[in-house]
C-alpha cells in the first residue's frame, strides 16, 4: 500500500509537463514584438532588399533562410563546407556564376564570407530553385536543404511533400523556414515592399 502511494506522484508528471509546454507556447504566441524581434533579428536589410528585388524573391523568405541556416552569423561554416549567412557550398555559388544568375564583375564565388556576396549568391540560388519548381516555395525550401534530386524523387511519390520527405532534418528545416518567414512578415511588415 505504501509503495502505491509513493509512486502516485508519477501520474502528475505528464500533466505538469503539458502545463509547462502550454505556458511556453502561449508566451511564444502572444509575446510582445520586442521580445520576438530579439529571437528573429533583421540585419543587412538593404542588401536583402536589393538582392531580393534583383532576383524576384520574397525578402522575408531570404530572412527566414538566413535565420534557419546560420542564425545571422556571417562566419558560420558547416562540416560539409557550406559558408556564411546562407550556408552556401562553393560549388553552388560557382554554378550560379556559370548560369549567369550572378554578376561576376560585382560578386565572386570565392568571397562567400562577405555578407553581401553570400546574400547575393543565396538569393540567386533561391530564385533558381523557385523557377525550377514553377514557383513552389515549399519545394524550393526543401531543395535548398536536401538538393534538387532528392526533392524530385519525393515529388514523384505524390501527396504532400512534407509527408514524402525521407530526411527528418529536411522535414524540420521546411517547418522552421516556413515559421520563420511568417514571423518575419509579422514583425517587419513595413520593412520591405513586395510587388
Amino acid at each position: 500500500m505504501r509503495s502505491v502511494r509513493l509512486l502516485a506522484w508519477y501520474r502528475a508528471v505528464p500533466l505538469f509537463l503539458i502545463l509547462v509546454f502550454g505556458l511556453v507556447s502561449a508566451a511564444y504566441s502572444f509575446a510582445p514584438s520586442a521580445l520576438l524581434q530579439a529571437l528573429y533579428p533583421l540585419r543587412y536589410e538593404d542588401v536583402i532588399a536589393s538582392s531580393s528585388a534583383r532576383h524576384d524573391v520574397d525578402p522575408y523568405l531570404v530572412c527566414a533562410v538566413i535565420e534557419a541556416e546560420s542564425g545571422w552569423n556571417p562566419d558560420a561554416e558547416s562540416r560539409q563546407g557550406a559558408q556564411g549567412l546562407m550556408q552556401l557550398m562553393p560549388e553552388t555559388a560557382f554554378d550560379m556564376e556559370q548560369k549567369g544568375l550572378v554578376d561576376q564583375g560585382a560578386y565572386s564565388a570565392d568571397n562567400l564570407g562577405d555578407p553581401e556576396t553570400n546574400i547575393e549568391f543565396g538569393t540567386a540560388y533561391l530564385s533558381y530553385l523557385l523557377d525550377y519548381f514553377n514557383g513552389s516555395t515549399e519545394r524550393a525550401i526543401a531543395a535548398y536543404n536536401a538538393g534538387l534530386s532528392n526533392v524530385n524523387n519525393w515529388v514523384t511519390k505524390g501527396g504532400l511533400l512534407h509527408n514524402a520527405i525521407t530526411y527528418p532534418e529536411t522535414q524540420a528545416y521546411l517547418v522552421r523556414v516556413q515559421n520563420a518567414r511568417s514571423r518575419y512578415q509579422e514583425l517587419y511588415a513595413d520593412r520591405f515592399t513586395i510587388e
